[in-house]
């Protein structure tokens, strides 16, 4: 297996869908790097199929553990009766940036509202995963990621165009 040549490959796909996951760029980064850093611990081998497929899993095992040590430390601090942690501080941006991370917005909410499997199938495919890496990364047959993709997409298109609770 050729690392560089691997690396170079996946990691922007691998950080993208990070990114997707979490809507928080250091934490995409960090996760990114830290399923190839455990690739190398592991000695993992095989096809750059099987490797590129192990590396994504691997990364939606990292966001899942810390989203929910995320999620325990703000229950603790709410338990405890403080605000929170703070939020980005916003900048000033053009008009046509905030319409764009606006969309964007609406579409991180209606993500968020699928179940896990629905928006880690969606996601990974838009980073152009096969269906056979997917169903490895979901554990499904590879017969069904069709179907299942298909329900995600029907899903997903329901949430942006449901009415939102304000």
């Amino acid at each position: 297996m050729d690392f560089d040549a691997l690396f170079d490959d996946v990691y922007p796909k691998l950080r993208r869908y990070c990114m997707r996951m979490t809507a928080d760029r250091d934490l995409a980064e960090d996760t990114a790097q830290e399923a190839f850093v455990r690739l190398l611990d592991r000695e993992v081998k095989g096809g750059d199929a099987g490797v590129r497929s192990w590396l994504f899993k691997v990364a939606t095992h990292l966001l899942r553990d810390r989203a929910r040590v995320r999620s325990n430390r703000l229950r603790l601090l709410e338990s405890r009766g403080s605000d929170g942690l703070p939020g980005p501080a916003p900048g000033p941006d053009p008009a046509e940036e905030l319409e764009r991370e606006e969309r964007r917005q609406v579409v991180r909410e209606a993500l968020a509202r699928l179940d896990e499997r629905d928006r880690t199938l969606l996601l990974l495919r838009e980073e152009g995963l096969s269906y056979r890496e997917l169903a490895r990364v979901a554990g499904v047959e590879v017969a069904s990621v069709g179907t299942l993709l298909a329900r995600s997409r029907r899903r997903l298109e329901r949430e942006l165009t449901a009415p939102v609770d304000t």
